[in-house]
């Protein structure tokens, strides 16, 4: 059954399932991006699923963003969750840029 996720950046590894899905489900990716992924486990609607293969220590990023970081290898299709992944400490102050005569 074709199923449809949300991919807003073509540098995302991870896109936002619309619905549930089943294994063996093809998941259409669109958004600023687009991909076919087959699900490989069932991932609840509003969560994540892989796009690629993300290796262990590799960034996760999601919307353009960089959301987390791997905590164990995911195979393309898997659910990428709190189980797999893991918040890493930014400095938003650095990332922060000021456009010319703010303060």
């Amino acid at each position: 059954m074709e199923k449809r996720a949300i991919l807003l950046d073509e540098k995302d590894n991870v896109a936002t399932c619309t619905s549930e899905v089943r294994p063996g489900d093809l998941v259409k990716c669109s958004g600023g991006g687009s991909a076919e992924i087959a699900a490989a486990e069932e991932i609840p609607c509003w969560h994540k699923i892989a796009r690629t293969a993300i290796k262990k220590g590799d960034r996760v990023y999601k919307y353009g963003e960089v959301i987390g970081e791997a905590l164990a290898e995911i195979q393309p299709g898997a659910w990428v969750s709190e189980k797999n992944i893991r918040s890493i400490p930014r400095d938003y102050s650095r990332e922060y840029l000021l456009t010319k005569g703010e303060v």
